[in-house]
């Protein structure tokens, strides 16, 4: 049974920082495409970060390029999002989800397996 669980979440001032993390079991994050999404309340969900975890190639949406980075641990089957200079509109519930690929995939569609995801509240 697939399990990804997203860790991390919390409530920051604008300018601060979070880590999420997604451990997966049951599926082996090498070699595929995980992404990270975020919906909040009245929005639909959209892709914030994605990596192919085989060369390690990634793609960061416009809004948080320079601020958000996404990293692989193979060893603990875990992915990362470490978030910087977190902003209000960065509010919402984030999820990791997975798909097998062979280049990173940023389209929401087609990843397979999704979490439950972890809230971020920033305040001004």
């Amino acid at each position: 049974q697939v399990q990804l669980v997203e860790s991390g979440g919390g409530s920051v001032q604008a300018g601060g920082s979070l880590r999420l993390s997604c451990a997966a079991s049951g599926y082996t994050l090498s070699r595929n495409c995980i992404g990270w999404f975020r919906q909040a309340p009245g929005k639909e969900r959209e892709g914030v970060a994605a990596i192919y975890t085989g060369v390690g190639s990634t793609y960061y949406a416009d809004s948080v390029k320079g601020r958000f980075t996404i990293s692989q641990d193979n060893a603990k089957n875990t992915v990362y999002l470490q978030m910087n200079s977190l902003k209000p509109e960065d509010t919402a519930m984030y999820y990791c989800a997975v798909r097998p690929c062979v280049r990173v995939v940023p389209e929401i569609s087609g990843y397979k397996y999704w979490g439950q995801g972890t809230q971020v509240t920033v305040s001004s």
